[in-house]
């Protein structure tokens, strides 16, 4: 778990972020962490088709054991990697637009939409 503070709006906003990598070991605990959440970032890897593949699963799970107001931002990372890439952006952005959440890709590598990310999914929590 890592704790993280941004500026939005004026106001510090603190975020508290649990990365399970979507390991199959974290699926029975990840749901109790779904209860708890104001907003969720669902992360996959535009080079590994198969954590795409995975996001229908964690949407249902949400659905399923989130509270109704949880906001969801869907996220392709490690844009910087052109070969191989796997997931189409447009793949990411038909997506989220059938799931109705905002969708960003991002490079951790490069720093490419990190703070955009974060700032989306804390403002819409502001904004729910």
């Amino acid at each position: 778990m890592t704790r993280s503070q941004i500026e939005l709006d004026g106001l510090r906003v603190k975020l508290q972020i649990w990365d399970t990598a979507g390991q199959e070991r974290f699926r029975t605990i990840t749901v109790s962490y779904f209860k708890g959440a104001n907003g969720i970032i669902l992360v996959y890897d535009v080079t590994e088709r198969e954590t795409f593949e995975n996001i229908q699963h964690w949407v249902h799970q949400i659905r399923e054991n989130a509270d109704d107001r949880v906001r969801l931002v869907l996220v392709g990372n490690k844009s910087d990697r052109e070969e191989p890439r796997a997931v189409t952006t447009k793949e990411g952005e038909d997506l989220a637009n059938q799931y109705g959440v905002s969708f960003f890709e991002t490079s951790a590598k490069n720093n490419k939409n990190v703070d955009e990310c974060y700032s989306a999914i804390a403002r819409e929590t502001k904004d729910a």
